[in-house]
């Protein structure tokens, strides 16, 4: 294996970096990189297919969890907190009593999308570090879309 194709399929695993700058740049890019490069190498080929496995599986499981949230955290607010005049919000009206399962079950629930969010920028450095060593790496959890 050549430092080239270690060094493509480092920049295909950290290009996933740049949906923090722009809007499916966590896609678009890697898409981009690996389709140029996947029919030289079949390690940068394993490694494009890895990188759009893992970032759809995290889609994927962002959008459930973000459903179950939302919609429970969004009713138990309008519930629970009355509304006076303007800007004036009463959260004296939530007592302990209030919280129920299904609260706890969206409070969970927007805490695992906050775990997955920090997971998955720490796996990305994994990945682009062990690829950078020639190493085959395979993401946790993840879905295979594409094999």
């Amino acid at each position: 294996m050549t430092t080239n194709e270690k060094n493509n399929a480092t920049f295909i695993h950290l290009s996933t970096l740049t949906q923090y700058f722009f809007p499916f740049g966590n896609y678009i890019f890697p898409i981009l990189l690996w389709s140029s490069k996947k029919n030289e190498s079949e390690f940068v080929d394993f490694n494009g297919k890895q990188t759009l496995n893992f970032q759809l599986s995290i889609l994927l499981y962002s959008l459930l969890l973000l459903f179950i949230s939302v919609p429970i955290l969004i009713y138990s607010l309008f519930t629970n907190v009355t509304f006076s005049n303007y800007n004036n919000y009463d959260f004296d009206n939530f007592p302990i009593e209030k919280i129920t399962g299904i609260l706890i079950v969206g409070i969970i629930a927007g805490l695992l999308f906050c775990f997955i969010k920090a997971m998955e920028f720490f796996l990305i450095i994994y990945a682009a570090v062990k690829s950078s060593n020639g190493e085959l790496y395979k993401y946790p959890l993840t879905i295979p879309f594409f094999k």
